[in-house]
């Protein structure tokens, strides 16, 4: 790998040596997600002693995503905490790159070592992730205190961001209807904390949260966790809202550090990400053939362990 050769390099090396492991990892791993034994290395480190929490912004496009991941950033860094952000774009059907640059959408000033903004690409991923996403947001995890990971918004897929975040917010805007798609589809089963975007718009934004809140209420009946799920109502373009959705954040992750919630949701997370990588390479055949090696897996090691896996299945 040509980036950082350690964790303790990454971390003291700046943006500059987090630059250079992210366009490493975009040019070292397979399209499986797999990587070569040094990267492996330090994939395994950032995952055993993650700095940060990982938040997932997710919903359909023109929701306001971008919007309200700057100004999330925004408000992290006036607190003094570090902040990686990882924008999933819809990739060019001709290079497989991001159509969208990193600053196009989110600025940050260059002179600001603890604000790193990078765009990847979606290929062809239908999730909402693209391939290189979950290793990128654990090397930012491992340097910062909050990473957020903005999904390219495709609607009844995003079970992707599930690989990687500690608390999923997904976003829904008045008059659209998403509420109502979300219910047929069973999304409402995946976030942790659901916003309103655009309450601006009064009483279409009104009208769009108790449609969710009435919707989570048939959730909230099967008792399957104690986590209720908070509905905030906000505007990113003017900003009311925004510390009630902090708090929100905040509470969930209080709440996954009680009783071994979030070591149990990262380790749930890393043999979901192997499982999807054996997937990739190897379809369903594959994934069945090693399934009890996969449950066996260190989750503390889970790139160490794909590379051990895909050898096993190439005998």
């Amino acid at each position: 790998m040509a980036g950082a050769q350690s964790l303790a390099d990454l971390r003291a090396g700046g943006k500059s040596a987090l630059a250079r492991a992210l366009t490493a990892l975009e040019t070292g791993l397979d399209p499986a997600g797999a990587p070569d034994a040094e990267t492996a290395a330090l994939l395994d480190a950032a995952c055993a002693d993650p700095e940060g929490t990982v938040i997932g912004l997710t919903g359909p496009p023109g929701v306001g995503k971008s919007t309200l991941t700057g100004a999330l950033l925004s408000r992290y860094r006036a607190a003094g905490l570090g902040v990686g952000v990882i924008a999933v774009d819809p990739s060019s059907q001709i290079t497989g790159g991001a159509l969208l640059g990193d600053r196009t959408r989110i600025r940050t000033s260059p002179e600001d070592d603890r604000a790193f903004v990078r765009s990847l690409a979606a290929r062809d991923r239908l999730g909402g992730l693209s391939d290189h996403a979950v290793a990128a947001a654990l090397l930012m995890r491992a340097v910062y205190d909050r990473v957020i990971v903005e999904t390219v918004g495709i609607g009844q897929s995003e079970a992707d961001i599930g690989l990687v975040a500690d608390t999923l917010v997904l976003c829904v805007q008045p008059g659209s209807g998403d509420s109502l798609q979300f219910m047929k589809a069973g999304i409402m089963e995946l976030p942790d904390i659901i916003v309103v975007t655009k309450s601006d718009m009064g009483a279409a934004a009104r009208r769009a949260r108790a449609d969710v809140e009435g919707a989570l209420g048939l959730f909230a009946a099967s008792g399957s966790t104690d986590w209720k799920v908070p509905v905030v109502a906000l505007s990113a373009s003017n900003g009311d809202g925004l510390d009630d959705l902090i708090v929100a954040i905040d509470a969930h992750r209080t709440w996954l550090e009680q009783e071994g919630r979030l070591a149990h949701r990262r380790e749930k997370q890393a043999l979901a990400f192997l499982r999807d990588c054996i997937r990739t390479r190897h379809g369903r055949a594959g994934l069945q053939r090693i399934s009890a090696e996969i449950a066996a897996s260190d989750a503390f090691e889970p790139f160490s362990a794909l590379m051990r896996l895909i050898v096993h299945l190439s005998r």
